[in-house]
């Protein structure tokens, strides 16, 4: 590795934030990321406090020749936001949320995660698309499309933005809407880190909460049949008020194999009970937490499902019909599997985020259906292969049952090539790269789903 002691060193006298070389105090922590199944070592972590931080950084790392990366909120299982013997640019100290509750708008900082962010929207009573885990990281999770539980009411997280202040490869710092570089701002909505660093983003806000009707019912594993049969028409039957998804898991004893289906109602409260009833009606829960709920809570309830630190490797396809094949296949895959960690989750995708035209915005995956999300996470690094091995034959499993479409969030590292990106993007991808040759020729931004 370059000894960059004495450039750190003249760049850390107009620096606002921290610079952080192997060995100085901080480093370790700094360049741990989400998934304990990364272990990358920066030459440099240049933590910002602004957009100024972020331009110089930017700059100092073409300077010296190093390959770039950004963290967000760290969260990307592929572990994207670090880089082994170059700069990784950490946003974790830009984490402000400042809300115009008159606009009904928030200007969110880089480093935010969702949990910050609904914490200072639910003040006002508003919300927008975020995560369905609180720590999720704000810039990610929208860069790359924005999953969560107002996106069959409002569409994705990036379907809600107004604007993004970015840091171009050049150092330039530019704000994109559309009426401003309105190419770039097309390309981000869904290109991810591709074209810049993004300094802070301005969202649209709804009004929802501060109470909604929501949570989770379980039944025991012998029911998964019949329950995902269930979640299957239950799914036809729902309008854009009702976010839902359903998971083969297993119970807080470690033991005990489930299958639980998660709701979330966003319209008006008196909707709430009837348009939840059928979950809470059907077979013999073992489990019924589902009700009113603060929209905060809703928002937090599954982080305990995802510390910090676990070893995580995550496949998923995406199949627009979940047809009885695909359900045995994933039965039989629970069966076996090795860690009581690991899900089979089944999110389901509707509503107004499926009626954005595919060319409107970078992000391609448009289509009603189901993303099943193979979570495998692991605690025993003795254990890694064994649970990898599992989520690659369950992947397998369910491949003749898919599409061929990815949510680009989900794309793994192993998979981070041509037939990655045709599979997120399809039809997207020719402009992208048309987008990507005017803004970063040079491909400086490139440890991502990388378009080149």
């Amino acid at each position: 590795m370059v000894d960059l002691t004495a450039a750190v060193r003249d760049l850390s006298s107009s620096f606002s934030g921290r610079l952080l070389l192997p060995g100085d105090a901080g480093y370790d922590e700094a360049r741990r990321v989400h998934n304990g199944l990364i272990d990358k070592r920066p030459a440099v972590i240049a933590q910002c406090r602004g957009t100024a931080d972020i331009s110089d950084a930017v700059k100092f790392a073409r300077a010296h020749n190093l390959r770039i990366s950004v963290r967000g909120g760290g969260h990307n299982v592929a572990g994207r936001a670090v880089v082994d013997a170059g700069m990784m640019i950490d946003l974790s100290l830009m984490r402000s949320v400042t809300v115009d509750a008159a606009s009904r708008t928030a200007r969110v900082e880089g480093g935010a995660t969702w949990r910050e962010v609904n914490r200072e929207t639910q003040q006002f009573g508003l919300a927008t698309t975020g995560g369905v885990v609180g720590s999720t990281g704000v810039a990610g999770l929208t860069l790359g499309g924005g999953f969560g539980w107002l996106m069959a009411k409002h569409g994705m997280s990036l379907d809600n933005l107004r604007s993004v202040d970015i840091v171009l490869a050049d150092g330039a710092v530019v704000r994109t809407s559309a009426t401003e570089h309105a190419d770039l701002f097309w390309a981000v909505r869904g290109g991810g880190g591709n074209f810049g660093v993004v300094a802070s983003f301005e969202f649209r806000l709804h009004a929802i909460g501060p109470m909604v009707t929501g949570g989770l019912v379980a039944w025991p594993i012998a029911a998964a049949r019949d329950v995902l049969k269930f979640f299957r028409d239950y799914t036809r039957t729902i309008d854009d008020d009702v976010f839902t998804a359903c998971a083969l898991l297993t119970g807080p004893d470690g033991a005990t194999k489930l299958v639980g289906i998660a709701a979330g109602y966003m319209g008006h409260p008196d909707g709430g009970p009837a348009a939840v009833a059928p979950i809470k009606t059907f077979g013999s829960p073992v489990m019924d937490a589902m009700g009113p709920i603060p929209y905060v809570t809703l928002n937090g309830m599954l982080d305990g499902a995802f510390p910090k630190g676990a070893n995580n490797y995550w496949k998923a396809p995406f199949l627009d019909h979940l047809e009885d094949g695909a359900i045995d296949a994933a039965i039989e895959a629970m069966a076996a599997c090795p860690s009581p960690m690991s899900q089979i989750l089944f999110e389901n995708f509707h509503g107004a985020a499926t009626r954005v035209p595919v060319d409107a915005t970078a992000y391609a995956l448009r289509s009603p259906g189901f993303n099943v999300n193979i979570l495998g996470e692991w605690l025993d690094g003795a254990q890694t292969d064994a649970n990898i091995d599992w989520v690659r034959k369950t992947d397998a499993a369910l491949q003749s049952f898919a599409t061929g479409q990815r949510y680009a969030n989900y794309v793994g590292t192993e998979d981070m090539n041509a037939a990655g990106l045709k599979a997120a993007y399809g039809p997207n991808l020719p402009k992208l790269r048309e987008v990507k040759a005017k803004y970063d020729p040079e491909n400086v931004f490139r440890e991502n789903l990388n378009i080149v």
